[in-house]
Parts: C-alpha cells; structure tokens; sequence
C-alpha cells in the first residue's frame, strides 16, 4: 500500500517557471494596492480593473510551462499517494501530471458567478463585464481575494490529517489560514522542507533542504525511494 504523501506548495516552485509573485517588495500587486486588486470590495469599487489585473495574470499563465520540480512531484505518483494541496492559483501541477490538486487560493483559469463559491466555468480568455452566466450574473474570477472564506479549507484539513509524509515547497506558511494546516498532520508524520531562503521552521534539519524547488525535489526523489 502507498504510503501518503502530502504536498503544502507556494510560489516559490511556480517561480522557476517564470510566474511572477503578484506582490512586489514594496507590497503593491503590480502597483496596485492589495485592496483594490484582491478584495470583495475592491471589485464592487472597479470592477473593470480587477478583472483587467486578472486578465493579465491569466494570459502570463498561458505562457509559461511547468518545470522539473513540478513533473518530479507528478512522477512521485508512481510511489507514492500524492496530494497537493497549493496556495497557488497556477494549474501547472496538473499540467505537469499530478492528478489531486487542491487549489485553496482559487484558479486563474476559472471563473464564477459573483453570487456562488461553487458554481465554475472552466476560463482561458479575458474575462469582462458582461460576461455572464445562464442566470444573466456577472462572472469573476475564481480567486479567493482577502477577507473571503476559503472553500476548499476543510477538505484541505481532511487531507492533511491523513499524511504520513509531508513536504513543505516554495511556501512561508505565513498566510493563514493556510499556515495552520501544519498544525493538523500526524504526529508520526514526516516533515521535508525545500527552499532556499527560508529559515527552518518546519522539519528537521536533515530534512531540510535549503535549495531550489528544483534542486530539492531531485534530492528529495533519491531520499524518498531510498527510504521508502
């Protein structure tokens, strides 16, 4: 029987790909600031320009490509069960292969009526005003902008008590309430951790490897066949 193998990732292994953080070091969204960009009420304000900051962002997607770290986490399929559970709202995961992706943060290639957090249309072009659904309600992005409840939150904790392994990839875990998701593995699980500015605050130190998603996820190969 497959061990299981729970995957928390971040931007930190979508950046390898070229997929730029939406938040600069000054702490805008491509010199938006956040409230405007990235909140119910930003949307009621301008909608135009939200749904313009999420075009972009949707169109840089269609250009970039999965990398090795990505089609490794994909390959550990075939020895382990592997669930992701991403703060990313990239579908390069499944791009890269891997088949159960749980986007907490939402999908830039989806959309939703404005009234529903569970009605989706799968969405590659720009999305405007005037783009409704059968009901005639205006679509938005499916993206779960701040001070909204995260939907996929319980299914996330469901998955997290299971782990026997966990890996820790491209994310702080500083956001909540995704950071407490590290709070509901096992105690017999176990902890890895790639990155490479990090400080170690999650496995032990064997364990952690202060590298590229890239660089780590080929390491991290080798010790998990090793030690299977």
């Amino acid at each position: 029987m497959k061990k299981k193998l729970v995957v928390f990732s971040g931007a930190g292994i979508s950046a390898e790909s070229g997929v730029q953080t939406f938040r600069d070091s000054n702490g805008l969204w491509e010199n938006h600031r956040i409230e405007d960009v990235a909140s119910p009420e930003g949307f009621k304000r301008n909608p135009k320009l939200v749904l313009d900051f999420y075009n972009a962002r949707r169109k840089q997607l269609l250009e970039v490509e999965p990398n090795e770290a990505h089609f490794i986490l994909a390959e550990l399929e075939d020895l382990f069960e592997v669930h992701i559970i991403t703060q990313n709202v990239d579908d390069l995961h499944e791009r890269a292969g891997s088949t159960k992706v749980t986007h907490l943060h939402g999908e830039l290639k989806k959309a939703r009526p404005i009234d529903s957090d569970t009605e989706m249309f799968f969405w590659e072009k720009d999305l405007n005003l005037g783009d409704l659904d059968e009901n005639g309600v205006q679509l938005r992005p499916h993206i779960v902008w701040f001070g909204e409840m995260v939907p996929e939150m319980d299914m996330a904790i469901s998955i997290a008590r299971q782990a026997e392994l966990l890996l820790v990839i491209g994310t702080s875990m500083q956001v909540y309430p995704a950071a407490a998701l590290i709070d509901y593995i096992p105690s017999h699980c176990k902890v890895y951790a790639i990155d490479p500015n990090l400080k170690n605050s999650f496995a032990d130190d064997a364990n952690f490897l202060k590298m590229s998603a890239t660089q780590g996820m080929k390491k991290l190969k080798e010790i998990l066949i090793m030690n299977r």
